[in-house]
Formats: structure tokens, C-alpha cells, sequence
């Protein structure tokens, strides 16, 4: 049990929340005090010493930021941390902006929250008072980052981001392709000090490494057949900017000494050239691939990796937050339709949208809305407007969790019976749930395939209904025999 005198004041209009948060955090030994209104918060604040506020960004009467504004300009060593259950990027960073020392997303688990409180407090009793955030500028920078959704891991991102935007630290942003990379290399530079700067992105596995050190460092005049004559790169283009280097770990061992040097000394020299430029850029790389497993593999420079990694951030797969899915479908539909408000979707569709895997995420998802808006006319959008392997995966199949693997059988090497689950689940939303078809695809008997199937749940319940009620009556045999004259 915590035991350190610390006074924590709870400010949130969510009754179940007050005592879930008082609770538990009595019971970890802090000393707990409510508020259900942010003036009540502020009031209680003002009259008894408190060291840390946990507070709901959205109140009854008003928000928790503007509690945090106040609190931390009457208090500035009190620790801030607020709490939400509508995430968003711009919420993120006014929350750092007006003093917040931590986000957290709901819903949330106590013993975590109490471990965060108890690493801020500490932290400021060993340092003698914490350094209050100074990032006001950063509300005057709001723009429309395209980063979309309200899960736990998305509001970690845009934790992540606020921080980042407040340091020159080089950044390395790691996720599948078509989570979104890009748009956090841009959100971090845009909530920056450096947001009236250039912001240039490279795609490096693009272009050979001779391109690419002529398109960063530049090249000098007759250093190559071609080079007619001297020419910056983009480096030196990016000046005082972000310089954001996209799939960075497709490039050679060669090249990532390259870049490491000019991380190291802040300078470039141009191809074909002696002389150095000093250059100002802050450097976000990205890659697609676990680098870790390209460290060991020895494709990837770990000094290079070390240099890059002072932050991290990392993209989940659209697979792994299914409830952001129905924000980005709206959120698409508008920008392909260019009307406020979205076009409608038929059941059947978001059905599809919500069980298919999107191994091509966010964009996938964003390519596929793109379509359906070109081919529903203006029109409700049907099942029959998304790309064919949506469609296949229609709103009576399996749970996402359950489809997730489908266009990956084997890629969490899993045993040999879930194998079997996966590609016969596969096989049967492919053939529309024909056991027959599905039969003489995968040569079994069809009776093999209803035992399977049931085994497995991929039988609708009224025809698992059926089916067990002609077993009872006429028996497995003859039920099987009867069924195989009749489908002849």
C-alpha cells in the first residue's frame, strides 16, 4: 500500500466514476477528495493543499481544460492529469498546452492510474518542483490532422504527439503500411514550433541510394554525367522545418551512415563537394517493418536506430481498434462525398466494413469508401458498391477478432487445429455458406463439413436449429443419406 501523504482531487460529473477513482485509490493508500463540477474543483483546490487533480475533460459546466489552465496558473508544481472517453488530437495537445502533465483515454484501470500519479509525484518530491508545461502556443496551431479515432491506443498517439511537438528530438514513427505515418510526421510539425517552416516528406524506398544522396545532400556541378549544376537538397530545403524520411528501413547499411552523421553533426555535404552546410532540420523517420528484427538481422544500424528512437510512436493496425472504424467510415464518406453529412450505408455493408481484416488499414478502409462513393451514384451505399473481398465477409459471419487472421492464415503460427478453423472459416464465407460446394473444394464428405461447421459456429442459428432437430428425429445416417438424394 502507497502510504505518502499525497492529497488527490478527483473532478468528474460521473458519479460511478468518483467512487470507482476514490475507491481505489483510497485503497492504495492516497488521501482522496470529489468534485462534480469543475468550480467545486477549483474551490477545493484553493482551500486545502492538493498535489495532484484528476479530472474528465468534459463537465457539466465546462471543460477540464480550462480547469487545468487555472489550476496551473495558481498552482504551478500540481500534477494534471486528465481523463476522456472522446479522444481526439486536438484534445491532446490543448490538454498539454494548458499544463496537463498526462492523458489518459477511459475507459481505464485504477492500478494503473495510481502507479501514474505515483511516478509524477515522486518524480517531484526527488526534483524539488516539477517544470510546469509551457506549450500555450500550441492552441493557436489547431489544424485538421486526418488522424481519426477515439480508442486507448489512438489517444496514446495523440499523448505522443503533444509531447513530441514540444522538443526538437528526432522522432522514429512505426506501424503496418496505411496506418496513418505520415499524418503523425505532419501532426507533430504542425502543433511545432517549427509549423511555419517547410515540412518535406521522402519515400526512400523509392529511389536508389545514389538518387537519394543527391536528392537530401544535394549535388555539385559536374559531380555526375547530368549535374549541370549545383543544387541544395533537402536537407538544406527544410531548413528550420521537419524533414519527415518515410520507410527509412529499406535503405543500405551505407546510406543509414550517411544520415547518421548528419544526425550527429547537424551537417551535409553535397555530392561531389568539400564543403559542409550547416543545417537546422528536425528528422522524423518511419519504417513498416519491425526494426528490431532488422537490428538482428544486421539490415538495420543500431546506432542509427538509437539516434532516431529518442520518441516513439507506434500505429496500431485498424484490426486492432475495430470501435475507430465506424468514426473513420463517417469521417470518409463526407471528404469522398464532399457534403456534410455523410452518405448512408446499408446494414449489409457496415456489416462487411466492420468484420473485414483491412490488411491495408486506414487506407485500405479510406480507398474502399472512395469507391463506393463513385459507385452508389448518390445513393445509399450497398454491399454490392465495396471492392469483391469485402463483400465476401458479409454481417452474418464471424466476429472481426475471429476474421482478422483470414488474409494471413499462418502468420501467428498458430496449431494445427486453429489452422484448420481459420481456413475453413475461410473457405466457407467464400462459397456463402454452402456446405456441399465447400465440401468438394476441400474434398470431405459434407457430413464432415456440418460437424465442422458447428464445431467451429459458422452455421447460422436457425439452420443449426434445423439441422439438429432432423438429427433427433431421423437420425444422423438417414437425415445425411435423404439430404444427399434431395441436393441430387
Amino acid at each position: 500500500m502507497i502510504n505518502k501523504g499525497y492529497h488527490i482531487l478527483v473532478a468528474d460529473d460521473e458519479v460511478p466514476i468518483r467512487y470507482l477513482l476514490q475507491t481505489g485509490l483510497e485503497l492504495s493508500g492516497f488521501r482522496v477528495t470529489c468534485a462534480s463540477t469543475g468550480r467545486e474543483a477549483l474551490e477545493v483546490a484553493r482551500t486545502e493543499a492538493v498535489d495532484a487533480v484528476i479530472s474528465d475533460v468534459f463537465m457539466v459546466d465546462g471543460d477540464g481544460l480550462d480547469l487545468a489552465h487555472k489550476l496551473r496558473a495558481s498552482n504551478p508544481d500540481i500534477i494534471i492529469i486528465l481523463m476522456t472517453a472522446h479522444g481526439s488530437l486536438d484534445v491532446a495537445v490543448r490538454a498539454v498546452a494548458e499544463g496537463a502533465n498526462d492523458f489518459i483515454a477511459k475507459p481505464f484501470e485504477v492500478a494503473q492510474i495510481a502507479a501514474l500519479l505515483l511516478r509524477y509525484l515522486d518524480a517531484r518530491r526527488d526534483a524539488g518542483a516539477m517544470v510546469a508545461i509551457n506549450t500555450a502556443t500550441l492552441a493557436d496551431q489547431f489544424s485538421k490532422s486526418g488522424l481519426i479515432g477515439r480508442s486507448t491506443a489512438m489517444v496514446n498517439v495523440y499523448k505522443l504527439i503533444a509531447y513530441s511537438a514540444r522538443t526538437d528530438a528526432t522522432v522514429l514513427v512505426l506501424g503496418e503500411s496505411g496506418t496513418g505515418k505520415e499524418l503523425v510526421a505532419r501532426a507533430i510539425h504542425d502543433f511545432s514550433q517549427r509549423a511555419n517552416k517547410p515540412f518535406i516528406a521522402v519515400n526512400c524506398s523509392g529511389l536508389t541510394d545514389t538518387l537519394l544522396e543527391s536528392e537530401l545532400f544535394g549535388h555539385a556541378k559536374g559531380s555526375f554525367t547530368g549535374a549541370i549544376a549545383d543544387r541544395i537538397g533537402l536537407f538544406e530545403a527544410a531548413e528550420g522545418g521537419t524533414l519527415f524520411l518515410d520507410e527509412l528501413a529499406s535503405t543500405s547499411a551505407a546510406f543509414q551512415a550517411s544520415i547518421l552523421r548528419v544526425l550527429q553533426t547537424g551537417e551535409v555535404r553535397r555530392v561531389g563537394s568539400t564543403q559542409t552546410y550547416r543545417v537546422n532540420v528536425r528528422v522524423i523517420g518511419s519504417s513498416n517493418i519491425p526494426i528490431q528484427d532488422l537490428m538482428k538481422a544486421g539490415s538495420f544500424r543500431s546506432d542509427l536506430y538509437y539516434r532516431l528512437s529518442v520518441l516513439t510512436i507506434e500505429l496500431a493496425p485498424l484490426r486492432e481498434r475495430p470501435g475507430d472504424i465506424p468514426l473513420l467510415i463517417r469521417h470518409f464518406l463526407q471528404q469522398a462525398s464532399g457534403q456534410p453529412q455523410s452518405l448512408q450505408l446499408s446494414t449489409e455493408a457496415i456489416g462487411a466494413l466492420e468484420n473485414y481484416p483491412f490488411p491495408g488499414n486506414v487506407r485500405e478502409l479510406q480507398n474502399a469508401l472512395t469507391r463506393a462513393v463513385a459507385l452508389c451514384s448518390g445513393g445509399p451505399i450497398t454491399i454490392d458498391c465495396l471492392p469483391p473481398q469485402i463483400v465476401v465477409l458479409r454481417a452474418d459471419c464471424s466476429s472481426p477478432a475471429e476474421l482478422a487472421p483470414l488474409n494471413s492464415l499462418a502468420v501467428d503460427q498458430p496449431t494445427m487445429k486453429e489452422l484448420e478453423r481459420r481456413y475453413l472459416t475461410l473457405i466457407f464465407h467464400r462459397t456463402g455458406g454452402d456446405r456441399y460446394r465447400t465440401a468438394e473444394l476441400l474434398g470431405l464428405h459434407p457430413r464432415t463439413i456440418y460437424r465442422l461447421a458447428k464445431e467451429y459456429r459458422l452455421l447460422p442459428p436457425e439452420e443449426e436449429g434445423r439441422e439438429a432437430k432432423a438429427d433427433e428425429v431421423a437420425g444422423d445416417a438417414d437425415w445425411l443419406h435423404q439430404e444427399i438424394r434431395e441436393e441430387d
